[in-house]
Parts: structure tokens; C-alpha cells; sequence
């Protein structure tokens, strides 16, 4: 099938959130892009903790200047405004915010709050229109998302040798002064993916593990002095057609009632259509198993087949809908809400 224009950029806002950031300033090896996003949203649920108004703004720069003609340095930072509360209790999180250096084609290296390297294969199938990449992939737990303290080495085709092999190698600080779920002790995490020198199929894998904290190490639920994770994907991103999924695997690090569970076995899997006329249907499914888990055994902790669409009305303004289908039964031992969920909204970025 012949790709239209708007096809292409549709593509390319998936791919990067930053795609469409203006450039402010460029001059003398000095390069500053803005972007941002507002997410007007309302979710639709019987759960009343999620029911209504879930409006938020995004905004952030990245930032880059030449050294020399080998070495690079950059940074970005990126902010989220909520936007569904009053004034007087809005409320503001730093998502990014990282410096570092890359040399040619050897790699980068950065330290600073950035994505944790399991990530790198956990991205793969967080592509939902709002919900998903949610089993072992959450904010401040370890290296599996978004987190403090991460000093992280990156290179694309493996040190300029291997075209399509990407390395990463990550090292994460001890952070403790905060709830004992979003604490972790010091951390190492790799990870490395191979698109077979260019094709449109790529394979990945990512593997984490790090001290437990004390504090961690008294809660009821969740044994053992390590967190330990590992994550293997494959993703198809050819002719308007996108497919991913991911398996992996934590031990002493997902966080559920009372503490950690023992061990987890997450599965995520997601198949996307680009109309060139802007729609984009999605259908996916979502599994996470809690195993061994004090007083319960086995049991469910998320579960659900996911059905939406985004309509691009061109590359800074899209509308979408996303269906949650809960497949929790009601009597789970956890007492995870099994309420659906039906997300609304219309997004404008740059």
C-alpha cells in the first residue's frame, strides 16, 4: 500500500513523543527544542478513585551543544501539570530530568531521572491509546520505568560495528527517603535489542536487579535481599501495521497489598492499524501473575483486553477512545478493583 504524507507523520508521533518539538534556538552548536502536550481526558468507571476529569499538561526541553567534532552534550527535562483539580491543590511531577555526553559513534552516558533499561523492552507494547505498558513496567519501582538516580550508558549499533545492535548498560543509586513501594537499594540493569541490521523486526531483552531496602525488607509480603527482573520482546513495525509483545518476569519487587510479591509473571501484547486517513484502531491484552504470594498463593493482579482508536486530525491534534475490559473476578483475594474503564479525550502537541 502506497503511505500518504499524513501516514508518515502519524508514524512518526508514535514513535516519539518529542517528534514535533520546536526549535527555539540553533546556532554555534547550540540547539534548544520545546515540547509539549495538553491530554484532555475524562474516564468513564463504576471504581470511583478513577471515575471523572483526568486532564493533564506536559511540558519540557531538549537541550544539546557541540563540544567539538567528536563530542556531544545534552539534557532534557519534562514536567506534568495537573489539570483536573482545583488551583489550590494542583499539583506538579518532574517525569525527566537528565544531563551527559555522547562520544561519535561509541555511545552515550547521562545520570539524572530518565527510563530504567528494562524499559527498553517494556516500551515495545506501552503504545495504548491511554492505557497499557502498566504490568511490570511502573514509575519509581527499581529500574522497570521512569526513576531517580539512573547512570546510563547507551549505544546504537553497538559501538558504531553492529548496525542494529543497541546496548544499554545502567547503573542505579540508593534512594530511600521516600514510600517504601517507589524505594530501591543500588542497582545494575542491561539491556540489548537487534532489528537484524535494519528490518522491520526486532527482537529485545533486558535484565535488572538491586538491593532491597530495610525498610523493604520488613513488610509482610515480598522475602529476600535482591529485586530482580527480566524482560524479553519482539515487536513488527512495517506497512502500517504495528505488532509487540513482551514476557517478563520479577522477583521481590512488583508492589501489591502489604508489601511485594514473591514473584510475578507479566505477558502484554499489542496489534495496531495505521488508516491513511488518520485512523488508528488498536486491540490488546494485558496479564500479570502474582506467584507465591504470603496468605494468597497464585493469583491475578492485573488482567484485561484493551480495545481503542485514535483518530490524527493531523500531527499536533488527535481524539481517541480506549475501553479497558477488567477480567479480574470480583472475589480476587488481593481486593484489586475489577472495574472497566472507559477513557475520552482529545490531545493537542507540539
Amino acid at each position: 500500500m502506497k503511505t500518504t504524507t499524513l501516514a508518515l507523520m502519524v508514524m512518526g508521533i508514535v514513535a516519539s513523543a518529542t517528534s514535533q518539538a520546536a526549535e527555539i534556538y540553533n546556532k554555534d552548536g547550540n540547539k534548544l527544542n520545546l515540547y509539549g502536550k495538553v491530554k484532555a481526558m475524562h474516564y468513564i468507571s463504576d471504581d470511583s478513585s478513577k471515575d471523572g476529569d483526568q486532564t493533564y499538561v506536559r511540558f519540557g526541553f531538549k537541550g544539546e551543544t557541540q563540544i567539538n567534532d567528536q563530542l556531544t552534550g545534552y539534557g532534557q527535562w519534562e514536567a506534568e501539570f495537573s489539570g483536573n483539580k482545583d488551583e489550590s491543590n494542583s499539583t506538579t511531577k518532574t517525569r525527566y530530568a537528565f544531563a551527559g555526553i555522547k562520544y561519535a559513534n561509541f555511545g552515550s552516558f547521562d545520570y539524572g531521572r530518565s527510563l530504567g533499561a528494562l524499559y527498553d523492552v517494556e516500551a515495545w507494547t506501552d503504545m495504548f491509546p491511554e492505557f497499557g505498558g502498566e504490568s511490570s513496567a511502573r514509575t519509581d519501582n527499581f529500574m522497570t520505568k521512569r526513576a531517580s538516580g539512573l547512570a546510563t550508558f547507551r549505544s546504537t549499533d553497538f559501538f558504531g560495528v553492529v548496525d542494529g545492535l543497541n546496548l544499554t548498560l545502567q547503573y542505579q543509586g540508593k534512594n530511600e527517603s521516600r514510600d517504601v513501594s517507589k524505594q530501591n537499594g543500588d542497582g545494575f540493569g542491561t539491556a540489548l535489542n537487534y532489528d537484524f541490521g535494519g528490518s522491520d523486526f526486532q527482537v529485545g531483552g533486558a535484565y535488572t536487579t538491586s538491593d532491597r531496602t530495610d525498610a523493604q525488607q520488613l513488610q509482610a509480603r515480598g522475602e529476600g535481599d535482591k529485586a530482580d527482573a527480566w524482560a524479553a520482546g519482539v515487536k513488527y513495525d512495517a506497512n502500517n501495521v504495528y505488532i509487540a509483545s513482551m514476557y517478563s518476569e520479577t522477583r521481590n519487587m512488583t508492589p501489591i497489598s502489604g508489601g511485594f510479591a514473591n514473584k510475578t509473571q507479566s505477558f502484554e501484547a499489542v496489534v495496531q492499524y495505521q488508516f491513511n486517513f488518520g485512523l488508528r484502531p488498536s486491540l490488546a491484552y494485558v496479564q500479570q501473575k502474582g506467584k507465591e504470594i504470603e496468605g494468597v498463593g497464585d493469583a491475578d493482579l492485573m488482567k484485561y483486553i484493551d480495545v481503542g482508536a485514535t483518530y490524527y486530525f493531523n500531527k499536533n491534534m488527535s481524539a481517541f477512545v480506549d475501553y479497558k475490559i477488567n477480567q479480574l473476578d470480583s472475589d480476587n483475594p488481593l481486593g484489586i478493583n475489577n472495574d472497566d474503564i472507559v477513557a475520552l479525550g482529545m490531545v493537542y502537541q507540539f
